[in-house]
């Protein structure tokens, strides 16, 4: 995976909700002129641990560097901020330190880059970045002069924003200074929570500061003040940093994490672009009781101004002499409420990560990139209208519109099919390697889950369609293009930085495949989207299918298959492509807990090509699953050699296949995959199926034929083994042909549709329906042909 780099002025589209619902502006850094020709990087990284973190809902907390860099010395600051990291993660949550390391703003901070920050403490050309430095240090970077620098909390509030970071753990808050009525001495850290929205858990300000004023500074920038009660009871102080007590009401109190997270969440959901502000007293063992450190205070100021300290001298001044006067108790206080802040935060980021996956759970919308709170569709707020006026409450109508009887998990691309067109006097039929050829070349979306969830929706069965797309372009147009098909989007997630899928196929002059192009990369590395995203959905639906494709990675494809295998779905498996058709098999061989065979099996249906069947079995075979004991159990009570009598195979199918192996390879792979349909172009399907005890076709004359074998009667889950090769609907000309691409995925759609019936057909009568879709598939331009409409009353 790539790491997650941006240019500025196109950062906001990543990760920032608040911006793409009209801020106008990238927490004041213009994103009107992004710099074009600058390379991915150049000004801000994030690393792929923050990424993907951020994107699925983890609980993520952002900390601050300058603490290290101007806090601490080195070797210090780095054991500082290893401890701070490590406590994050012991705690449950994901750290991310934010600094500028040569040039170029970091979030996520690796312990490499820590110990290369950290180590530039104290020299000269070490910065102190706040908003207003962002620009100036990125930008000399670019030119080549790279700094290193530790941010501020109003610098590390952009950073984590732009990053889509809600929660900030820090030490103290900058305040108003005593006497600004006339210095305008007033921190930055009060502006930007005011304009940026993030919370930040701090230990209130240091008492050298105005408390008073900076509340009321505060309140006019529209920001939330509380106070964790922390066990107290009546009045709570606002605290000022070293000691719990400033003789200063807090605004409002509250009692606990999950009360922040909600909070949190409320300002989210409404767009409000201010920040909240948590302040968490120092622990009360540590805490430097109020009347010594006023009198600490009041000597320290006074020393500051004989000593003529002032602006930005004033503080450091300050807090030194406080240091010596309290006889260095202050640093280890320090450490102390640090820490516990840091605790704190994670606690607040585990808290708002379970509130909104569960809000994910509850709502269905298309989620915004590096926001996890749903946003309600116009289609579905007028739907509610229209059934609101028809009498039916929200919550009916809801629970109707959450109703799906299949659940399509797979690609979603945007497919270019260039067609070979030759000229007619050459008389070539193939385009011709390493150079150009004239070809017509059309563009739509695709994508084998796309074009399944397709054909089901055509023929009037409820589908939802989940799927990932980049935040690019490209995703988009497949979003619109998805939309204007009548498919919901709702369940397509965006992820930042990532491409769409695509894929290319050159077809020649008779619309047959020769080669095909396909980047599928986004498709990888999906499990926190599968477990936090999807797997709520599919519980609240309970759909009767699931169908997979083998688009997804090996190790995602077996999250998907465990998921609906626990909530009792049948899973239904499309192979794709001979490489692709192997991951289904990939698990080790001794592992039962997602490949289980019969009654035990979690995938109920596949629907592989000759080709893909091929691939299938030696996937299974090298992963030895020929090999176990409950493999041979079946076979043994099937009655039969594991493949299966020559003879008998060739009177029900013919030599040719026989020869090839593919009868001998179905059922060998019958005992994980019950139902298996192998497409065979225009020799039609070949359907190989294990029967249950009593089933109709075991005792049936009319199906004697086709019945391979039988079990033992007694046997209490297995009947017996039926095969039978169907020819195909329509033996369609090579002229009728438009394109090859789709059919396969017509094929299957339209077969799940049938079986999700309340009284399905039986399997044959849909294989056939199936091979007229198939036909109009072929016959049309479009990945689907919207034409399968017209079978939806057969089924």
């Amino acid at each position: 995976m790539q790491p997650f780099t941006m240019r500025l002025g196109k950062v906001w589209r990543a990760s920032a909700p608040s911006l793409r619902a009209g801020y106008g502006s990238c927490a004041g850094l213009s994103t009107h002129a992004p710099l074009t020709h600058a390379p991915k990087g150049r000004f801000l990284h994030v690393s792929d641990e923050i990424r993907a973190a951020v994107h699925s809902n983890q609980p993520v907390v952002a900390l601050e560097t300058t603490i290290y860099t101007h806090g601490f010395p080195y070797p210090q600051n780095t054991a500082l901020a290893s401890h701070l990291e490590s406590t994050i993660r012991l705690n449950g949550g994901v750290p991310a330190t934010i600094g500028v390391l040569n040039g170029v703003a970091r979030v996520g901070l690796s312990p490499e880059e820590i110990i290369e920050l950290t180590a530039s403490a104290g020299k000269p050309e070490t910065r102190k970045v706040s908003r207003r430095d962002l620009g100036y240090i990125c930008g000399l970077g670019f030119v080549q002069r790279k700094l290193n620098g530790g941010t501020t909390i109003a610098g590390t509030m952009v950073l984590a924003h732009l990053a889509g970071i809600k929660v900030f753990a820090t030490g103290g808050l900058g305040g108003v200074h005593r006497g600004a009525e006339n210095s305008m001495d007033i921190s930055a850290d009060l502006t930007e929570l005011g304009r940026t929205p993030v919370a930040v858990i701090s230990s209130g300000c240091k008492s050298f500061l105005d408390i008073p004023r900076t509340l009321e500074y505060l309140e006019t920038q529209g920001v939330g003040v509380s106070t964790f009660a922390d066990g107290r009871e009546g009045k709570v102080d606002f605290p000022a940093f070293w000691t719990r007590e400033s003789g200063i009401p807090s605004p409002t109190v509250i009692q606990d994490e999950r009360t922040a997270a909600a909070m949190i969440a409320a300002q989210s959901a409404l767009s409000l672009s201010s920040g909240l502000l948590f302040a968490n007293p120092v622990p009360s063992q540590h805490s430097i009781p109020k009347t010594q450190m006023d009198t600490i205070m009041a000597q320290a100021i006074l020393d500051a101004e004989k000593a003529g300290s002032t602006g930005s001298d004033n503080t450091p001044f300050i807090l030194a002499r406080i240091r010596e006067l309290t006889g260095g108790q202050t640093v280890s206080t320090n450490r102390a409420l640090i820490e516990a802040n840091v605790v704190r935060g994670t606690r607040v980021a585990l808290e708002l990560s379970k509130l909104e996956k569960y809000i994910v759970g509850q709502a269905d919308g298309i989620r915004i990139p590096g926001s996890s709170l749903p946003v309600l569709s116009i289609e579905r707020a007028a739907d509610n209208q229209i059934s609101n006026a028809q009498g039916e409450s929200s919550e009916i109508a809801r629970s109707k519109e959450l109703q799906a009887d299949v659940f399509v998990a797979g690609s979603l691309a945007i497919d270019l099919s260039c067609d070979f067109s030759p000229d007619k006097k050459v008389g070539a039929t193939s385009p011709q390697p390493q150079t150009s050829n004239p070809a017509q070349i059309s563009q739509d979306i695709g994508g084998v889950g796309q074009n399944i969830a397709t054909a089901i929706h055509y023929v009037d069965t409820k589908v939802q369609f989940c799927s990932v797309v980049g935040d690019d372009s490209a995703g988009s147009m497949a979003m619109e293009r998805l939309t204007a098909k009548g498919c919901s989007p709702s369940a397509v997630v965006r992820k930042p930085s990532a491409r769409t899928a695509q894929y290319v196929a050159v077809n020649d002059a008779q619309k047959n495949l020769v080669l095909a192009m396909a980047d599928m990369t986004i498709m990888e590395g999906c499990n926190l989207e599968i477990e936090n995203v999807w797997r709520p959905q599919l519980e609240r639906r309970k759909p009767r299918w699931l169908v997979l494709d083998a688009n997804w990675d090996s190790r995602s494809l077996q999250q998907w298959i465990k998921i609906g295998k626990d909530i009792g779905i049948k899973i239904a498996f499309e192979p794709v492509s001979i490489a692709k058709s192997k991951r289904l098999f990939a698990s080790p061989a001794d592992d039962s807990s997602v490949l289980g065979v019969l009654p035990d099996h979690a995938v109920s249906l596949a629907t592989p090509n000759s080709f893909e069947l091929a691939s299938m079995h030696a996937a299974a075979r090298g992963a030895e699953l020929f090999e176990r004991e409950d493999w041979w159990q079946f076979i043994d009570a099937m009655g039969l050699s594991s493949s299966g009598s020559r003879e008998k195979l060739t009177s029900i199918t013919n030599s040719t296949l026989v020869d090839k192996g593919t009868p001998q390879q179905s059922i060998q792979l019958l005992p994980f995959i019950p139902t298996i349909l192998t497409k065979l172009g225009p020799k039609g399907v070949l359907m190989t199926q294990a029967l249950r005890p009593g089933d109709e076709r075991l005792s049936s004359p009319a199906h004697a034929k086709y019945v391979l074998s039988h079990a033992d009667p007694t046997h209490p889950t297995i009947g017996g083994i039926y095969m039978r090769l169907l020819p195909p609907a329509e033996r369609v000309l090579a002229a009728d042909v438009v394109s090859v691409n789709g059919a396969g995925d017509t094929f299957l759609g339209i077969i799940i549709a049938g079986l999700a019936k309340d009284r399905p057909q039986s399997l044959i009568d849909l294989i056939q329906i199936a091979q007229q879709g198939s036909v109009m598939t072929l016959k049309s331009k479009e990945a689907v042909s919207p034409n399968i409409s017209e079978l939806r009353g057969l089924l």
